[in-house]
């Protein structure tokens, strides 16, 4: 039995709605997790789990800066133990781009952290114009509009694969240390 500390960092709730997924799926294989907004995670906190996992969502192309200074921060620590890090955004919706190899995004945060946590995953997320403010809305519309996704205002739609979040919580339950 593993204990594993979950990690996220949300804009919308929806990477929060992926996190407990996952939680509850290793929770369902006797393993203990701890599910933390990163900015309540202590160094103690990391110190005292197995394994880490870290979830964070996009927004205009990029992580929140607080997950990736939370990575440099702890990253000798995370290096020190078994690793996972999942994505939540948008152009994981098409099938080119739901792969951990062909997301531009975690492509490109994990190799400006120069991290390589052993599992890795890119979860689609939700649209839902209704909730976004006003200037949100509008840039996202205009970004699925140049992406050739949905620019209904009305659309409220969950692109996520839930059987690839499964796939995710089977590979950290299936994380061994290399001896």
């Amino acid at each position: 039995m593993s204990n594993t500390l979950l990690i996220y960092s949300t804009t919308d709730g929806h990477t929060t709605k992926i996190s407990k997924k996952i939680q509850a799926i290793i929770e369902s294989q006797d393993h203990s997790v701890t599910l933390l907004p990163v900015d309540e995670v202590t160094t103690d906190t990391l110190a005292s789990h197995d394994k880490i996992v870290i979830g964070a969502s996009i927004r205009y192309g990029k992580h929140q800066k607080s997950v990736a200074d939370f990575i440099e921060q702890n990253k000798a620590l995370l290096e020190s133990k078994l690793s996972a890090f999942f994505t939540v955004n948008l152009v994981a919706r098409k099938p080119e781009k739901c792969q951990p190899a062909t997301n531009p995004y975690i492509i490109k945060f994990l190799a400006q952290l120069n991290w390589k946590p052993t599992v890795q995953g890119v979860f689609a997320g939700k649209l839902n114009y209704q909730k976004y403010s006003f200037i949100d809305r509008n840039m996202i519309r205009f970004i699925m509009w140049m992406t050739k996704g949905p620019t209904d205002p009305s659309t409220n739609m969950e692109f996520t694969n839930w059987n690839s979040v499964e796939q995710f919580a089977q590979a950290v339950c299936d994380m061994q240390p290399t001896e």
